[in-house]
């Protein structure tokens, strides 16, 4: 049957109207942060593999990766180890059925993000 009402709907919500929420930004964050592992694994490979190749390409592998850009890449990747892996152990507790209220789960949110910037400088500090 045709649905005579089709026009007189509203429209669904789309960024511009819709208001981005703490676990929604957090889940698409764990999606980038895991994306971007991808990368920056695929980054150490090539300086092992370079490594095993010959001193000229080592050279070359480690010129970039202790350069300043390198160390900004390295720096933000291992922030994105401790934020995905504090974003997997949320997923794991949610998966328990618990945490789930609006309440607890902003507030693992901004534990997540919080605790994944003290990981990491602590990381820095003590390595």
């Amino acid at each position: 049957m045709a649905d005579v009402n089709r026009g007189n709907r509203p429209l669904s919500p789309h960024l511009r109207i819709y208001r981005p929420q703490l676990t929604s930004i957090t889940s698409i964050l764990t999606r980038i942060t895991g994306n971007a592992l991808l990368i920056s694994s695929l980054l150490v490979v090539w300086w092992f593999l370079a490594a095993a190749t010959s001193p000229e390409s080592f050279a070359v592998a480690n010129g970039v990766l202790t350069s300043w850009f390198g160390d900004v890449v390295m720096t933000l990747s291992l922030w994105g180890l401790w934020y995905h892996t504090l974003a997997g152990v949320r997923h794991l507790i949610w998966d328990q059925g618990i945490g789930l209220d609006i309440e607890t789960a902003y507030k693992m949110g901004y534990a997540v993000i919080g605790g994944s910037f003290v990981l990491t400088l602590l990381t820095i500090i003590l390595i």
